[in-house]
């Protein structure tokens, strides 16, 4: 071949390119893979990313092929075949190859049925607060130590060394529009807030800038780009936490979101939501609906816990909110105006682990054994050691202590402080696990009886060992204690919550949030053995935690994975007498709730933030009704997200269309499932294998976008590097048994 052939030979066979997709050759035009610019394949011929080739020369990007094929039939004929492909799939990978008009058009598509007004059940939106304005340094507020000691109550008028923030007055009505909220369904985190308020001055430029530097050559990265709109904002703030680690180093920085909701508590029609650094108060009125009432003052530490008592009586400052941070409490009073009144900032001495109202007294509590109790009546804080604490709960104006020890303790709040013996509280030791196995869960029901003749009491709780008891205290046993009335022995691991109510007996243990529940046998109100407790379900509500990353000192990341950890406990919630639901929160940067009955783990509703925002914090409640006649309670759930919104559910209107489902059905059906549960523990509550991949995906995209030729990451280290280890080894233990299943069928 002379020379003049060789080069008719290399122009004319040039434009055909042999491409290796995943094992599967392809043969296509440079022109087809270049008529749209700045692409994956663009680059990939101009040079600006490497090849590999395979051994007949073919150029190999290990991608799916089946994908693939219609990736390449669209920039073919400009059409999209979506037969046998799902919609996600095909719109992730042009995200990969960065074909924006094809990216464009797939997301037009999901967003038919999507809506920022949200589904019937989507109650209302209450938008991001202003954040206070933070205090000069220098200044800094006094601390009431653990003594008693009176403190006189600061009012508005009077010389305190908080800058007042007033609440803002916009309310909120249902289904309304909220201006200045973000169009579209975006993901993006307060970073975006702040950067509009100017607050970014201080801190390094981000990443997203970054990325927009590293563009200006073609680079696998640039497919971010394109899901603006579905950006999760937990990848953002880790781009923030980098740059700050960065700048300040990993051991220094202790930077956290202001924005993002930590916490949420209600009490009858106010609720109170904890960001980092600031606390908000929001109150429901009959007419005028969600009305921003009050906003404390900036904190310099990070908030840990909250604890809110609307009933306070007819005082001026007839609303009461705490917060801790540390071993630090502090206290306000809010009149319905939402003035507000300084009370004091106490110290428990240790880290404050609980932080509650019984009645009118607030209460902090340590794992430690150490306890601190503020009574409004008296204005006086009282701190007291008693017996290392696993767990607690309260019956009217008792606290029951489940301790390290094997013992029950009660504290009887009414009477404090006339039952003080030598300046301290009135404990008493109610009973003893018969294998002094630590209380790690207590529940207390009190039967109609009690409200009659005040002694008929009934306890569950369990303890390290998987155990589950029942004590009841008879009225011909006063005096003697409570008696041990059952057993259960089902749980392997250590029992984490226990709820008894009036039909059910429902158990939680630590090997990823087993559930257990029973049917309870009534006489009068009163348990009974004839036939006694029935089982009932057995099902899981898994809940993958991230790796919280040394940012900043170790006190402020373990108070902020603590506030976490209490913003998004799983429950049970709900009344005693009344139908409790569990809510799941299946990996930690979820934009949705799936909402499940916690008598037998089946699906009530899924929860879906109607912006798209991750949801960082929730809350189930029931709201009073208002003063019209006819009105009744209604139960709520309240997400808060990493934009700083608050969004509001009906689960009144959710549990009424899951009774209405299920006494619609057929009985041959009904029949048929009832069968199928009972030989088998599985249940339809929780997320689908479609769905929970879905998730998991969502929780590691941005690992798993590499570019080519480098090898896709598997999904199981993808993972490790957000998920707990131990979380990735039960994903790990569920595909086993899903292999195994497979194989078995074949």
């Amino acid at each position: 071949m002379d020379k003049s052939e060789k080069m008719f030979h290399q122009a004319y066979f040039g434009d055909i390119l042999h491409l290796n997709v995943g094992g599967k050759r392809f043969s296509t035009s440079r022109q087809t893979l270049t008529l749209i610019p700045d692409t994956f394949f663009t680059a990939l011929l101009n040079g600006q990313i490497s090849s590999l080739r395979d051994e007949k020369g073919c150029i190999f990007i290990d991608r799916d092929p089946e994908v693939f094929a219609v990736v390449l039939n669209y920039l073919r004929t400009r059409e999209i075949d979506l037969k046998a492909i799902d919609l996600r799939t095909l719109r992730h990978e042009a995200e990969y190859y960065n074909i924006a008009p094809l990216v464009q058009r797939l997301m037009l598509c999901e967003e038919l049925t999507q809506s920022t007004c949200g589904d019937v059940l989507f109650y209302g939106y209450l938008p991001p607060p202003a954040v206070p304005i933070q205090d000069p340094p220098g200044i800094v507020a006094p601390t009431v130590e653990a003594a008693g000691v009176h403190r006189p109550m600061l009012r508005d008028g009077d010389q305190e060394p908080d800058s007042e923030n007033p609440a803002g007055s916009g309310s909120v009505q249902h289904h309304q529009a909220v201006h200045g909220k973000p169009h579209g369904h975006s993901r993006n985190s307060s970073f975006e807030l702040r950067i509009q308020a100017g607050l970014q001055a201080s801190y390094s430029r981000s990443s997203q800038d970054l990325r927009g530097v590293a563009n200006r050559v073609h680079s696998r990265t640039a497919s971010l780009d394109l899901r603006h709109a579905r950006t999760s904002s937990a990848d953002l703030n880790k781009l923030v936490r980098n740059d700050l680690g960065l700048v300040f180093g990993t051991t220094n920085s202790s930077w956290a979101d202001p924005l993002r909701v930590q916490i949420i508590k209600a009490h009858h029609n106010w609720i109170v939501v904890a960001y980092a650094h600031f606390v908000v108060c929001y109150r429901l009125k009959d007419a005028s609906g969600w009305q921003q009432v009050f906003t404390s003052p900036h904190i310099e530490s990070c908030i840990e816990r909250i604890a809110i008592n609307a009933k306070m009586g007819s005082t001026e400052t007839s609303k009461m909110v705490a917060i801790s941070y540390g071993s630090q409490v502090r206290l306000w009073g809010i009149s319905d105006a939402g003035t507000r009144t300084n009370v004091g900032t106490f110290n428990l001495m240790v880290r404050v682990e609980y932080l509650f109202f019984i009645g009118s007294q607030l209460v902090a509590l340590s794992p430690s054994g150490k306890l601190g109790v503020w009574h409004a009546m008296t204005q006086h804080w009282q701190t007291q050691d008693v017996m290392p604490i696993a767990s607690f709960d309260t019956a009217g104006s008792i606290l029951l202590l489940g301790c390290n020890n094997g013992c029950i303790y009660y504290i009887d709040m009414q009477k404090f402080p006339l039952r003080m013996k030598d300046n301290d509280l009135l404990v008493t030791e109610l009973y003893k696990d018969p294998n002094n196995d630590t209380v790690t869960a207590i529940s207390v029901y009190l039967t109609p009886k009690t409200n009659l003749c005040g002694n008929w009491i009934e306890i569950a709780y369990g303890t390290t060992s998987g155990a589950v008891r029942v004590i009841v205290q008879h009225p011909e046993t006063v005096g003697h204690g409570p008696q041990l009335f059952q057993t259960f022995t089902v749980h392997q691991s250590r029992v984490t919550k226990v709820t008894l109510s009036e039909k059910f007996l429902v158990s939680v243990c630590s090997e990823y949030n087993h559930v257990r529940s029973w049917q309870v046998t009534r006489f009068r109100g009163m348990l009974n053995t004839q036939p006694g407790s029935a089982p009932e379900a057995s099902f899981k509500i898994v809940a993958l935690e991230a790796v919280e990353h040394n940012v900043g000192t170790a006190g402020a990341s373990n108070g902020q994975a603590s506030a976490c950890i209490v913003g998004n406990d799983c429950g049970p919630f709900g009344e005693q007498d009344d139908e409790q639901v569990f809510v799941q929160k299946v990996v930690p940067d979820a934009d949705q709730l799936f909402v499940r009955l916690a008598s037998n783990g089946r699906r009530v509703c899924v929860i879906k933030a109607v912006d798209g925002s991750t949801v960082s914090a929730f809350c189930v409640h029931e709201c009073d009704g208002s003063s019209r006649m006819g009105s009744r309670p209604r139960r709520f759930i309240f997400t808060g997200h990493s934009n700083g919104s608050i969004q509001m559910w009906d689960l009144t209107t959710a549990l009424g269309l899951r009774y209405k489902t299920d006494t619609g059905k057929n009985f041959r059906k009904r029949a048929r499932i009832l069968v199928n549960s009972f030989f088998s523990v599985s249940t339809d509550g929780g997320p689908s294998p479609a769905e929970l991949l879905r998730m998991l995906d969502q929780c590691d995209i941005s690992n798993s976008l590499c570019s080519t030729p480098c090898m896709s990451p598997c999904l199981s280290l993808a993972a490790a590097a957000r998920l707990k280890a131990s979380n990735v080894a039960f994903l790990n233990q569920q595909l086993h048994v899903d292999g195994d299943r497979n194989s078995s069928s074949t």
